[in-house]
């Protein structure tokens, strides 16, 4: 179903109708909220340590990650009360690009924080990507699947929701799937990113 996602109807949001959509629906959740994440680079303005990345103040871009464990504390411990696992998958390829090293920073610090994240190499979803590469999607319970949507220099600009509740199942089934394949995140930085020398963009 994953590779077949574009194919399904659905209803196009802007980013802010996007937002408010998802908001809506994330009200009184518990259970599983899936987040798959294929490409290897995005843009995201108004992120201020995405900001001080790009402008190569790599220094600067960790400083401010770390200055919002303690929010990411909070809502870790506000979604273990209420009952709600965010479980996210992050597809990774070789040679690691700038952006994921920033971003697996980024995870690693939700991932020690008490979010649940695992990593798979993108050889493993290669029997899923015979025509292009798999989509972004986030699914919130049974309840809507979002494939989320990029400009062509990947910077967000809303998603399409989908309510057909048998492509909902079948797509929390999938990436149950290969999450159950993935490696924790916290392993694979260790290995792969924490070795790295600060990116050169």
């Amino acid at each position: 179903m994953l590779e077949r996602i574009r194919e399904v109807p659905g209803d196009v949001l802007d980013r802010a109708a996007y937002h408010e959509d998802f908001a809506k629906h994330s009200v009184g959740l518990s259970g599983v909220l899936w987040k798959l994440e294929r490409a290897q680079t995005f843009r995201e303005p108004g992120d201020s340590s995405w900001e001080a990345f790009i402008a190569g103040d790599w220094q600067r871009a960790l400083a401010i990650l770390d200055g919002e464990r303690e929010a990411i504390r909070a809502d870790a411990e506000r979604n273990a009360q209420s009952g709600l696992e965010i479980r996210r998958l992050r597809i990774v390829e070789s040679p690691i690009s700038p952006y994921l090293q920033w971003e697996v920073h980024s995870l690693r610090m939700l991932a020690e924080e008490g979010f649940d994240l695992r990593t798979l190499d993108v050889s493993q979803v290669s029997d899923l990507e015979c025509d292009e590469q798999l989509p972004e999607v986030v699914v919130i319970g049974d309840r809507v699947l979002y494939e989320v949507r990029y400009d062509a220099q990947w910077k967000p600009i809303g998603a399409r929701r989908i309510d057909d509740v048998g492509v909902i199942g079948q797509t929390c089934e999938e990436i149950s799937w290969l999450y159950g394949t993935g490696e924790p995140l916290l392993q694979y930085f260790d290995r792969e990113i924490a070795p790295l020398p600060p990116p050169a963009l």
